[in-house]
């Protein structure tokens, strides 16, 4: 894996490229302390050759979509793990939604049976909670419904694994296979303590890179049961047992400071060396 900071590297049909838009969780944050790992929530950037997938709408969304149009890209799938609000507040700021020119399919599966991708939408963006409805949005937007497990076929070729995650009101784990290399991104589950969870096993094993909900440590863990978040102890712990090459640490807490980020990768890289802390705007390339 390479990392870095800007946008680099020849473009081709192989590429395997990962943008973290925002690596935070529950709510997004600014300041001095968190200037290095950054403050917005969830979105997560995958290339797959010229092939634009994105991974939920959090705050990230924002600056991917100014990114995205000013590079001119016209055909973007988005997929959401869930939709609580730290995952969907920059759903409606995504600046290629407001282009006639765009395509944008949306993929959900975490209300599969009780409410449809497009029903979501409406909601979202509808008052009093949003001033405007999802009509004023010109582009071609598609959206597409699966039962958590089910393979989706993106592209002749790129098809994505999904399996149901332990979150109150559902959310879905993502595995990526693209050109001999793989990502799974894991967020917003709760694991029990002493347990593994055989769903998040089977998106990790032997994985390339595995982005996980590390939102709490295992300390921390059980005072707050049942908000349905896991802890970075948990993630090396799976990554072993799923003989992963590397995992990154994602949703960090809104209190979490760079200076307490630094500390707990450092803890983590000691018990496993593919262990990081991801932030916001980094790029890996697999």
């Amino acid at each position: 894996m390479v990392f870095g900071s800007d946008v680099a590297g020849r473009e081709n049909d192989e590429n395997f490229r990962i943008k973290i838009w925002g690596a935070r969780g529950t709510l997004p944050v600014s300041g001095e302390d968190f200037r290095k790992y950054g403050g917005n929530t969830i979105c997560i950037e995958v290339r797959c050759g010229n092939h634009v997938l994105l991974f939920d709408a959090g705050s990230g969304l924002l600056p991917a979509g100014l990114a995205l149009r000013a590079e001119g890209v016209t055909d973007v799938n988005l997929f959401f793990s869930h939709c609580h609000y730290d995952h969907i507040v920059g759903f409606p700021y995504f600046k290629p939604f407001y282009n006639s020119a765009n395509d944008v399919k949306i993929w959900s599966g975490h209300l599969a049976g009780t409410k449809t991708t497009r029903e979501m939408l409406k909601e979202f963006m509808s008052p009093p909670w949003f001033p405007v409805p999802l009509e004023i949005c010109c582009a071609r937007i598609a959206t597409r419904d699966f039962l958590p497990g089910d393979a989706l076929v993106v592209r002749p070729g790129l098809s994505i694994r999904t399996g149901m995650l332990n979150h109150p009101g559902n959310a879905v784990g993502y595995r990526i296979d693209w050109a001999g290399k793989s990502l799974a991104i894991i967020t917003d589950t709760e694991h029990e303590p002493g347990t593994f969870d055989e769903t998040v096993l089977d998106l990790i094993k032997d994985v390339d890179l595995f982005l996980y909900d590390a939102m709490f440590t295992d300390e921390e863990m059980g005072l707050y049961k049942g908000y349905g978040h896991s802890s970075w102890q948990q993630a090396i712990r799976l990554a072993k047992l799923a003989n992963a090459k590397s995992v990154g640490f994602i949703h960090h807490s809104p209190t979490r400071s760079d200076e307490e980020l630094d500390d707990i990768e450092k803890q983590a890289k000691e018990q496993f060396d593919g262990a990081f802390a991801a932030m916001d705007h980094q790029i890996i390339e697999l």
